[in-house]
């Protein structure tokens, strides 16, 4: 490289080089002036630096000992960035584009592309090992947007160097909760391959590594997700803030610092009082339940936001104070791991929301729900690991949490594993924790297991059925033995877990494919039940019910009687999550309104369902309605019916005289009015037993013989 000249310093012919640059990028640059002023400084500082236009740079990339040590040192980075840069290039594939991760430095640590493309940028050494900064290479996507820490996007002659005129770059730097840059995310190709989203999926897939990176730093605080709009929390667009248990805000994603309008620095030093005025304990109770609506809150400058809480530290006694142990706790993690677990907090009083939440509550009138509690039931506190089957969005996670919280250890921690959400090489630590050192990017202090923090707890294993098959004997193990040896040492250490496991697959069919062990499976298969799949359930009307009151408290929703009909004729292959996120989306939409419509609905669901009723049969859909709960808006009926009165169907007619129909036995007259009375109460079996003036047991008896 040569020598670094100041500006002014270098030679006419260099001068006369820049000028007629920078006339070009003025000329070619059609993405506004401040894109055209960006590009200018940085040809600015590249002719400072002496760097040449034309005379071939050193592409020499860095060797193999070399790159392996930097892959290694950005481990981290790396897993969470490289199944986010896979759904990336399915965007952009057979584009003549590749996709392009760079640590801190500008090395790249990792590219994937079109084959063709591939080899292209070979000649200009755009592969892992090669430096791009724009001391190496000149103005380019990567070096820039190091330099400007912004998205940057340099389009062929924008590159400061002619050999990489034949590119198109597109980059946005990667950032930690702190505002640190980690790498670079970048697109490159053919520059006639240009095109004006291509920046935009850069940029959010970006967003997505930082948002992964802060809820793997954060994992045990709180995390707050906000926007002024509520239907964006849950989005890329959404504002994450780490919240420590003392209500400092310890970390942000790049949203939240867009959303607030504040550096990095400037929002650590509010805390959640100072920032939204409310108080971490007040969030604690309010989202303790997994259906908690978004709750407004106001800036001290008048702003408005929606906050949904998430958090997996203790419950505390009081809601603005800390227990002892909780306060034991903040000050080991001082020094401790970023990861230390901390402990729930001493015994208290169940709230009365809690004393609602567990196996009970979910019992809402279905027969099957009601078969699959019993079962729990009889093996609670048994020590009997349970298998919890079913399609996805059937609520196998509320199950598994209502049964911690039905049995003895409901004080301890309940840990929840997706098996099929953590990268495959970072699972086995994950799990079973490691040690510091124990590999290259570890944390420093090492980092406790998921099952070690759930000793003396429930540890939940969803869709265990993808958890790799290496691991599946070492899991085996740990249970047999109930110890566990985390990474890099050699000291075990004793755990006391129950164990529920959960999966849509058919572990059988995985045995006998080789795909899942037989002795683990009856390791863990001690009580197997299987949730049913809403199109299978008779309760449709009372979750719905339910949904809307904890949507909208304290305001009785109604449905139109054309919605309901459209949600008894659609299959609802989300199920019970997918049921969730419509009323959500619709109570919302129904914000001043009494009643939920057509025009509440989201458009994509509304064509599925229109087009599912108009598919299915009249007789299917009248069997369908006949044998569904009442709408939700029911009106009141007499509670009981006389032995000689007609049926309700006859009793309602008021035009021409039917025939007769066979006389109806008392029986089932009895679960007619039963029925009648618990749509009448809104799914509320307390309410409608005090109508009937019968027990809450008699009416789930009832209800399950029929």
């Amino acid at each position: 490289m040569a020598a670094f000249l100041p500006p002014g310093a270098h030679s006419a012919g260099q001068r006369r080089g820049t000028e007629s640059t920078s006339r070009s990028v003025a000329r070619s640059g059609p993405f506004g002036p401040s894109h055209t002023e960006a590009i200018e400084h940085s040809h600015q500082r590249c002719a400072a630096l002496g760097l040449s236009r034309i005379e071939r740079p050193d592409f020499s990339p860095l060797g193999r000992t070399d790159l392996t040590v930097a892959r290694e040192r950005n481990l981290r980075l790396y897993s969470h960035a490289a199944p986010v840069m896979e759904m990336l290039y399915e965007q952009i594939v057979d584009t003549d584009s590749m996709v392009v991760l760079t640590d801190a430095t500008g090395t790249i640590l990792h590219s994937t592309g079109d084959d063709d493309f591939l080899g292209r940028a070979a000649k200009v050494a755009l592969a892992p090992g090669a430096n791009w900064s724009e001391a190496a290479k000149g103005t380019n996507a990567v070096g820039t947007a190091l330099m400007d820490e912004v998205p940057t996007l340099v389009h062929a002659e924008e590159h400061f160097m002619h050999a990489n005129n034949f590119l198109t770059c597109s980059a946005a730097p990667i950032l930690d909760p702190r505002g640190n840059i980690l790498g670079v995310l970048d697109v490159s190709g053919e520059q006639r391959s240009y095109h004006q989203h291509t920046m935009a999926l850069v940029k959010m897939s970006a967003r997505m590594i930082e948002n992964h990176w802060l809820t793997d730093d954060y994992r045990n605080v709180m995390r707050l997700h906000f926007h002024s709009r509520v239907e964006f929390i849950g989005t890329l667009m959404e504002g994450i803030l780490a919240v420590s248990p003392d209500g400092k805000i310890v970390g942000a994603n790049r949203g939240a610092l867009e959303l607030l309008g504040l550096s990095g620095a400037a929002l650590r030093m509010h805390s959640l009082s100072s920032l939204f005025g409310t108080a971490i304990g007040s969030l604690v109770d309010r989202f303790r339940s997994p259906l908690a609506v978004p709750l407004p809150v106001e800036m001290s400058d008048g702003r408005q936001f929606h906050v949904l809480a998430k958090f997996n530290f203790p419950v505390w006694s009081h809601p603005d104070t800390p227990s002892d142990e909780a306060r034991s706790t903040l000050r080991q993690s001082a020094s401790a791991a970023e990861e230390a677990t901390l402990r729930p907090a001493p015994a208290a009083e169940p709230s009365a929301e809690s004393a609602t939440s567990g196996l009970r509550h979910l019992q809402t009138g279905d027969s099957h729900m009601d078969t699959v509690v019993d079962k729990v039931r009889r093996v609670l506190n048994r020590d009997i690991p349970i298998l919890i089957l079913g399609e996805t969005g059937t609520g196998k996670e509320l199950l598994a949490r209502a049964i911690h919280q039905d049995s003895e250890r409901a004080r301890q921690p309940f840990v929840a594993v997706n098996c099929a959400s953590i990268p495959e090489t970072l699972i086995e630590a994950e799990l079973f924790g490691y040690e510091e050192g124990a590999f290259t990017g570890a944390r420093r202090k090492g980092s406790v297991g998921k099952i070690v923090q759930a000793s003396g707890g429930t540890l939940f294993l969803d869709e265990i059925g993808d958890m790799p098959l290496q691991l599946q004997a070492h899991l085996l193990r740990v249970l047999q033995e109930r110890q566990v040896t985390p990474l890099g040492s050699t000291k075990s250490v004793s755990v006391d877990v129950s164990i529920i496991c959960a999966t849509h697959r058919n572990l059988r069919e995985m045995i006998a494919a080789k795909q899942f062990r037989e002795d683990l499976y009856y390791r863990l298969n001690g009580l197997a039940v299987k949730l049913p799949a809403l199109r299978e359930r008779h309760d449709l009307m009372v979750l719905t019910r339910r949904i809307l009151e904890r949507q909208a408290p304290g305001k009785r929703l109604e449905v139109a009687d054309d919605v309901l009909r459209l949600f008894r004729s659609y299959a609802w292959p989300g199920n019970i999550r997918q049921l969730f996120n419509v009323l959500r989306t619709a109570a919302v939409m129904a914000a001043g309104d009494a009643l939920i419509t057509r025009h509440h609905l989201s458009d994509d669901f509304l064509d599925e369902a229109q087009r599912a009723a108009a598919a299915a049969p009249t007789s299917t859909a009248d069997a369908q309605a006949t044998a569904a709960p009442a709408p939700v808006a029911a009106p009141v009926v007499p509670p009981v019916a006389a032995p000689h009165s007609a049926p309700p169907e006859t009793a309602m007619a008021g035009s021409a005289p039917t025939e007769p129909s066979a006389p109806r036995s008392l029986q089932d007259m009895e679960i007619d009015a039963i029925r009648q009375a618990v749509d009448a109460a809104g799914g509320n079996i307390s309410e409608a037993s005090k109508t009937l003036g019968i027990s809450r047991n008699t009416i789930y008896r009832k209800l399950r013989w029929k």
